[in-house]
């Protein structure tokens, strides 16, 4: 999925400076965005409050969504570089084609996992035969310095592993969680995982001290840390926690998502991160003129033009709030 905000302002994001470190309890709520002709999101990060989490850069919730007599998503061939993308269903299906030649459709609790690398170009659409909803995320990883010029790929994974407790059932999407690993690759320290809860849950789930956390409510009503949470709301934990506790009187779904703070400096514009105005002036001059990130074979459309660049420089900074 794409930043298809056309009034796309540059993202200050990165470095120690603003980390929280110690638990904290700081709700952040979500900026409604247009995502192509149908489908309207919910964008948690990069937020006003908080930029990051961990290596975690941009949450998008949409849905439940009735798509029965709709388009559904419909998100043209658009370019990535510096990250990596994360797609997550709980509901519905989603077609992903990409430069690398990968033709996927993923589906609820399947992980879909894009690393752009240098470069890549991808599209997303709901297929002609869908189901009735659509409900999911979309959420980016920063790729650190050291593995942002990668080669670009992609992943599917069908089947994930799971951590269970009374009431609790977790599985894991990226990184690990109670010594359980998930197959996904990562390059910094992080965890993601969807956690459902059953009504009348009361657990504490396991964390790392080092780690940054924050939990998004995907749906029904739960109590994370005495904070009840509606859906397409955040709440940002902070670091220091050696357990995280959760409760629900009705079945819940959220998830966790957590990882040492990044500590690059980077800016991240439209769907690129780079680390200077320079790298970000060059990506759309490529984007433009087709070349670098690729094609993308089979979507029945125009790839998305670039948004203009801002009149002031773009400079890297730390996290800002």
């Amino acid at each position: 999925m794409s930043n298809l905000d056309r009034e796309s302002v540059p993202s200050l994001c990165g470095g120690r400076g603003f980390v929280v470190a110690e638990p904290v309890r700081e709700l952040l709520s979500p900026r409604n965005v247009k995502l192509g002709e149908s489908t309207e999101v919910r964008r948690l990060l990069p937020n006003l409050g908080r930029r990051m989490v961990g290596a975690w850069c941009f949450v998008d919730h949409y849905g439940p969504d009735d798509i029965a007599d709709e388009p559904g998503m419909q998100v043209p061939p658009h370019p990535h570089m510096g990250l990596q993308t994360v797609s997550w269903l709980h509901e519905g299906e989603v077609l992903h084609r990409d430069s690398t030649g990968s033709l996927q459709t993923i589906r609820p609790r399947q992980l879909g996992l894009m690393t752009s690398g240098r470069a890549i170009s991808h599209s997303e659409e709901s297929p002609k035969s869908h189901a009735r909803f659509l409900h999911g995320a979309q959420l980016w990883v920063a790729l650190p310095d050291a593995h942002r010029h990668t080669e670009p790929h992609f992943e599917y994974h069908a089947e994930l592993p799971e951590v269970t407790a009374p009431g609790l059932s977790a599985t894991l999407l990226l990184g690990t969680l109670d010594g359980t690993p998930s197959p996904g690759t990562t390059y910094t320290p992080l965890v993601g995982a969807d956690l459902t809860l059953t009504a009348g849950a009361d657990v504490r789930l396991p964390l790392e001290r080092d780690f940054e956390y924050a939990v998004l409510s995907m749906s029904g009503e739960a109590h994370v840390d005495g904070v009840p949470l509606v859906p397409g709301s955040m709440l940002y934990l902070g670091c220091g926690r050696g357990e995280l506790p959760l409760r629900a009187d009705s079945d819940a779904s959220l998830m966790l998502l957590g990882g040492e703070p990044f500590e690059e400096e980077l800016i991240m514009f439209w769907n690129w991160i780079g680390r200077s105005q320079e790298e970000i002036v060059q990506a759309r001059r490529d984007w433009m003129e087709g070349s670098r990130f690729g094609e993308v074979k089979g979507y029945d459309g125009a790839p998305l033009p670039a948004p203009e660049l801002p009149a002031l420089p773009l400079k890297p900074r730390g996290r800002v709030r």
